[in-house]
């Protein structure tokens, strides 16, 4: 156990830095580690997936607040776009865990790879959508809002892969789109923590310490360490090659999906 809660902090480390370096918060890289730490523990297979997912929305929580108090505090929030489409993240996000708790642990694996192997080519061709455009409407806030928050809860993340390109695509600059989806993950991140545990309560089999989904031994270790480098990697973010740290990450995110691919069909 004490194995377990070393990895758990390691994990917080590097997806603080993340969060902030990237926008990101951090997800892409706690649900793989989540998986590997409770395939370790010999957790039930038909949870592994729901647990990581929730555990990872749940650590999300504390890790955007340091987050975006930090791209705060340099102007990089616009929070005109942040009321905007806060109210359809929360629908669309706690719609997805209600769907997600329904939905085997095998297809959640597998849409997560999926959706590395997105996020992964995204970063490595560098293919960012042309500014051509100004913010839309409230009712198309609401549905491009809901839209980014079924994803995020079906992969666990607080949808900076998402919310950036979407803020950029408007005419955002980068460094305010990287704040703004700091700040967007937050909502993100509650919904589909409230969403998980009341989806899961009446669940059997579930390990010990675990509110519904979310196994707490791995949200204190990641919490305890995410909070701090996460304003860290904030100001990473504004002194160092943030393209080239991307196609980097990206390498490592082919490398995990290829392995998490690979551990689901056989």
């Amino acid at each position: 156990m004490t194995l377990i809660l070393l990895t758990y902090i390691g994990v917080g480390l590097v997806a603080g830095i993340l969060a902030g370096l990237l926008g990101i918060g951090g997800g892409l890289v706690i649900v793989p580690m989540l998986v590997f730490c409770l395939n370790r523990q010999m957790i039930p297979p038909e949870f592994i997936m729901h647990i990581a997912l929730a555990t990872s929305m749940s650590s999300i929580i504390f890790t955007s607040i340091s987050s975006f108090r930090a791209h705060h505090k340099r102007g990089a929030v616009r929070w005109d776009i942040v009321r905007r489409i806060v109210p359809g993240i929360l629908v669309g996000t706690f719609l997805g865990t209600c769907l997600a708790s329904r939905l085997p642990s095998t297809f959640l694996k597998g849409f997560f790879v999926a959706f590395l192997y997105f996020v992964a080519l995204q970063m490595l061709l560098d293919k960012k959508p042309a500014p051509s455009r100004e913010f839309p409407g409230q009712v198309a806030m609401f549905g491009v809002g809901g839209g980014i928050g079924v994803i995020s809860s079906l992969v666990g993340i607080g949808g900076g892969t998402l919310s950036v390109p979407f803020m950029v695509w408007c005419n955002l600059a980068l460094h305010h789109a990287i704040g703004t989806s700091a700040a967007i993950g937050f909502p993100i991140a509650v919904a589909g923590a409230i969403g998980y545990i009341a989806n899961s309560l009446s669940a059997q089999g579930l390990p010990s310490y675990s509110l519904g989904y979310v196994y707490l031994p791995a949200l204190l270790g990641i919490v305890s360490t995410s909070m701090l480098t996460a304003p860290l990697g904030v100001r990473l973010a504004h002194s160092l090659p943030v393209a080239k740290l991307k196609r980097v990450f990206a390498l490592m995110l082919l490398i995990v999906g290829t392995r998490m691919l690979v551990s689901l069909l056989g």
